[in-house]
């Protein structure tokens, strides 16, 4: 399958806010930290980065997921000519968050920890908002 990155990043935000609201934090932040890499990749795209013929990035150090990728989407962003419109807030939220989570015990995910990469996952699903009213994707 080819790969949809706003499309993914829209269901998985969904239903990381459907699980945040059933008080579901391990799950839910696993959806956000997903929802994150979808979308940056997204707006990775629209600034220039190649991707092969499912969509995939082409570049092994596009390949990261959340926790990995805001370093490399500040690259893009920064080296596209609109890019100052499209900064992400600070500090950065996924610092402490990691795909293999997944396997972790649920009683290791507090909502105050959930809420952090909650906002951050609502930020870049704003930027991608943006860029969309801007015609940029």
């Amino acid at each position: 399958m080819e790969a949809d990155f706003m499309d993914a990043s829209g269901r998985h935000m969904d239903d990381a806010e459907r699980l945040f609201d059933a008080g579901r934090w391990a799950n839910a932040d696993h959806l956000y930290g997903v929802a994150v890499e979808c979308g940056l990749k997204r707006l990775m795209v629209a600034f220039g980065m190649q991707t092969d013929a499912k969509g995939s990035p082409q570049n092994k150090s596009d390949r990261h997921h959340a926790n990995g990728l805001w370093a490399r989407f500040e690259s893009y962003r920064e080296g596209y000519g609109q890019g100052a419109k499209y900064a992400l807030p600070t500090p950065i939220s996924f610092d402490d968050w990691d795909i293999s989570q997944r396997y972790a015990h649920q009683e290791n995910f507090a909502e105050e920890r959930v809420v952090r990469h909650q906002e951050g996952a609502r930020a870049v699903r704003t930027l991608l908002k943006e860029a969309q009213l801007d015609g940029l994707i």
